[in-house]
Formats: structure tokens, C-alpha cells, sequence
């Protein structure tokens, strides 16, 4: 089975950050659900995480999501404790600036 990335607003970039090897899986959350789009989003993570696992142990996958997002919809208390409980590495960015506003490991 091969998996491909999304093209265009999201996608998956592999990079390295302070010698450490990673893969961002870029999402926009611009459905009308929010949560709709964190289903998809995780759902997604998994995947590649899964396939990552195997394929390139040594890479750690990261979730990035647009500043506006983190800011009215990842700082609810129930939407923190699910990313807190499961862990998700976050890149939080300003997509007008195009510049990382936040690593959270």
C-alpha cells in the first residue's frame, strides 16, 4: 500500500529539526466543524505515524496547524486534554507570516 500526501494547503514535509529527523502533516482546519477536522487530522496522524514506524523509525511526525486554529479551537479544555492525553506533537504557524509560531513536543 502507498500512501501519498496531501498537495496544496495540506501537506506532508519531512525536515530536520536540531539534528532530529521529522515529518510535518500540515493541517487548515477550514471545514465548518472543527471537529470534523481534528477526526480527519488524527485519523491521519495515525496513518502515517503507523506507516512511519516502519519505514522511518528514526523520524518523529509532527501535527501543524494555523495560529488561529490553535488559539480558538486547540485551547478549549476538552480539545487540550485529548491532545494532552494522546500526546500529538504540534507545530503551531502563521500562515501569513509563513513562520512557526510554536513548538510543542
Amino acid at each position: 500500500m502507498t500512501v501519498y500526501a496531501d498537495l496544496g494547503a495540506e501537506k506532508l514535509i519531512a525536515a530536520e529539526r536540531s539534528e532530529r529527523k521529522i515529518a510535518v502533516e500540515v493541517k487548515v482546519f477550514i471545514s465548518p466543524s472543527p471537529v470534523t477536522d481534528l477526526e480527519r487530522a488524527v485519523g491521519q496522524y495515525y496513518l502515517y505515524s503507523s506507516f512511519m514506524a516502519r519505514l522511518e523509525p528514526d523520524r518523529n511526525l509532527y501535527l501543524a496547524i494555523p495560529k488561529r486554529t490553535y488559539e480558538n479551537f486547540f485551547q478549549r479544555p476538552s480539545i487540550q486534554e485529548f491532545v494532552k492525553e494522546r500526546q500529538f506533537p504540534l507545530i503551531v504557524f502563521n500562515p501569513d507570516l509563513e513562520e512557526i509560531v510554536l513548538w510543542k513536543s
